[in-house]
């Protein structure tokens, strides 16, 4: 008897479900944060409360320590911090995959980037962080931002090489180059089409690493310097009155736990879809 399959189980067999619910969260929270200061009611520097002020109509997440309205800066707070780790992620992830591809092909390549990933995790990234942020000229954002790709990249090229060796020996690159192709043509159309879920599974990666990076930094007084709006900046300048007004520590740090979380769990999911298409090519 020749079994009937069901419309609901093919439904059910399709992995789109399963993966939108991870994406759907955090496409909406990217949005907002980025479309925020369209949404802010207030100016970002101009007092509307009494310090740490109660949530009420004109501030319903209340004041912060210098009355601003928390809700309004919170809008503000993330399209910065959001575009400043969507360029770490674009550029670490474009330097690693490049030179991760390489690197199994040709060893000196390949011993010079073992070299350097070996002397970057003897560098704590805390102290790492404050060297490159002090050495740059007027520190700030831009000093944060480049400290992220130069500590992040020989972290990520590690893990692309490690994807990519078992490449490099298998049957096809093999083929590839008895046929007289070169080391470009190998490394760009024969290992990285097979290289897609690793690719995007360390972008996820280091979006969140460049997020942590980033806040931390604010922590450490190294990023937005006041009266900038940034999250990260948010909980360190409103810890003293975290009994008077939970909110203005409590929300940025929500905003930065949920951006990662989301991200991450994003990139996860789609990585296994990616890596089943490019299979089936």
């Amino acid at each position: 008897m020749t079994a009937i399959a069901l419309p609901g189980r093919r439904v059910a067999r399709r992995p789109w479900p399963r993966i939108l619910l991870p994406v759907i969260p955090a496409v909406l929270l990217v949005l907002v944060a980025v479309t925020g200061p369209l949404l802010a009611a207030h100016p970002v520097d101009k007092p509307v409360t009494a310090p740490y002020g109660e949530a009420g109509a004109d501030a319903a997440l209340g004041g912060d320590q210098l009355g601003r309205d928390v809700l309004s800066r919170l809008l503000h707070g993330g399209s910065a911090l959001i575009g400043s780790a969507l360029l770490v992620a674009v550029v670490v992830t474009l330097l690693a995959t490049l030179l991760g591809c390489f690197a199994v092909l040709s060893p000196r390549l390949g011993r010079l980037v073992e070299r350097t990933a070996d002397t970057a995790i003897l560098l704590p990234p805390v102290l790492g962080i404050m060297l490159l942020a002090l050495a740059w000229p007027g520190g700030g954002r831009i000093a944060i931002t480049l400290a992220a790709i130069v500590l992040g990249t020989p972290y990520a090229v590690r893990i692309v090489a490690s994807a990519a060796a078992p490449l490099a020996t298998s049957g096809f690159i093999e083929a590839a180059t008895a046929s007289g192709e070169r080391i470009g043509h190998l490394a760009l159309r024969e290992i990285l089409p097979n290289l897609r879920a690793t690719v995007l599974a360390l972008f996820g990666l280091r979006f969140v690493d460049a997020v942590y990076v980033i806040s931390m930094a604010g922590f450490l007084q190294l990023g937005p310097q006041p009266p900038e709006a940034d999250w990260a900046l948010m909980i360190r300048e409103n810890g003293p009155g975290i009994l008077l007004n939970p909110w203005a520590v409590v929300a940025p740090g929500l905003a930065i736990g949920l951006l990662a979380i989301s991200v991450n769990l994003a990139a996860n999911a789609l990585a296994p879809a990616t890596a089943r298409r490019a299979a089936l090519r």
